[in-house]
């Protein structure tokens, strides 16, 4: 790199915290170069997550960011994104071919954990990631007919492994693909964990950048086996803001810590309701829960969803919000989650393995 301006450019820059890892460029090792060219300063950046649809507000930033550090000479971007392969525990060995695996957890049922596992799915994929969706609900699958998957069932080349069908372009597996739809699973927790291991492991899913697996409700036995079989490299709790629903996402949150695993941040869904009559609009199970729970326990609030109709409505017909209103606020929210969810995984495998935490008793009146 020539001195002068590109060199006083790349000191300003390095300093530059990326809101999505939370991380300076320098920490997470970002900037590649700073050049001169005929053309002008040339500025090459690798992000640790998939950068498409993020170029035009990072070359923004950045130009707002180098302005006031006093740099007044333009530059280019060229932007690129490194995704690294990481998983929490490093005693357990990666799955073959997938860099990434992602929970999405919820301490309790009906917070709409598995469309925000969908939509965060097909938002990475949107973004520019190979992705790959597990179903792990395994009482309660539901990501067939939310991918527009209903009715269809997995191929085998050689009566070991599956080839999943792919939904919107990405390979999922749930056993709601290998059961009839009415059929329940009176299964015991030993049979669950075999099964989830064995779609898991026998499923070929190609090369994947993130595997996102839409975890079952609850903090029980079943779930706390599965975080220790599955190699998981970060979770999402999934909630809404009412108290009852917090309750159950601090446990949810606190598994997953007492295993090692990052807890990548916190989704709020149905947070707000706008009324599409009048437009007034209404907190109907309270308001700031998201934001609260992340404060108390250090994490990030990713997101916050609107209890809307349509989201329902469009998962419910197999086209998640991401693919079938991909310009609408909604979807925008959507990907926005996924990307500071990807950055804050990208964050973790530069900074390795998380402590294990003193777990302790608190009062939660």
């Amino acid at each position: 790199m020539s001195s002068g301006p590109g060199s006083r450019l790349q000191a300003a820059l390095e300093q530059y915290v990326e809101p999505n890892s939370g991380l300076t460029l320098a920490a997470a090792r970002a900037l590649e170069s700073v050049d001169s060219t005929p053309a002008g300063l040339v500025v090459r950046i690798v992000l640790g997550f998939p950068v498409e649809g993020y170029r035009r507000d990072f070359e923004t930033a950045l130009a707002v960011h180098a302005a006031a550090a006093g740099i007044p000479e333009p530059f280019s971007v060229e932007l690129r994104s490194r995704i690294p392969a990481f998983v929490a525990d490093r005693r357990m060995p990666r799955l073959p071919e997938v860099a990434n695996v992602i929970a999405v957890a919820s301490g309790k049922g009906g917070v709409g954990k598995s469309t925000v596992a969908a939509n965060l799915a097909l938002a990475l994929s949107a973004q520019g990631a190979r992705v790959g969706l597990l179903d792990a609900d395994i009482y309660g699958p539901s990501q067939p007919r939310m991918m527009g998957l209903a009715g269809e069932r997995p191929t085998t080349a050689d009566g070991k492994s599956f080839d999943p069908p792919r939904g919107h372009g990405i390979p999922v597996m749930s056993i709601g693909f290998l059961i009839d739809s009415d059929q329940p699973m009176v299964w015991r927790g030993p049979m669950v964990t075999q099964a989830l291991t064995q779609m898991l492991s026998d499923t070929r899913w190609g090369v994947l950048d993130y595997l996102v697996v839409d975890m079952p409700p609850g903090t029980g036995d079943i779930q706390l086996t599965l975080t220790q079989r599955v190699p998981v490299s970060g979770a999402i709790i999934v909630t809404t803001p009412q108290e009852i629903a917090l309750l159950d996402a601090r446990k949810g949150l606190q598994m997953f810590r007492k295993v090692g695993v990052p807890v990548l941040g916190i989704v709020e869904n149905m947070g707000i309701h706008r009324c599409p009559a009048c437009g007034h609009e209404s907190h109907i199970f309270d308001t700031g829960g998201g934001a609260e729970l992340a404060r108390r326990y250090d994490t990030t609030l990713l997101g916050q969803l609107p209890l809307e109709a349509r989201i329902r409505e469009l998962v419910d017909g197999g086209t998640p919000t991401v693919v079938a209103d991909p310009a609408s606020p909604t979807a925008g929210i959507f990907h926005a989650i996924a990307r500071r969810a990807a950055g804050r995984l990208a964050a973790s495998a530069l900074q390795g393995a998380v402590a294990m935490p003193t777990i302790s008793i608190e009062d939660e009146s």
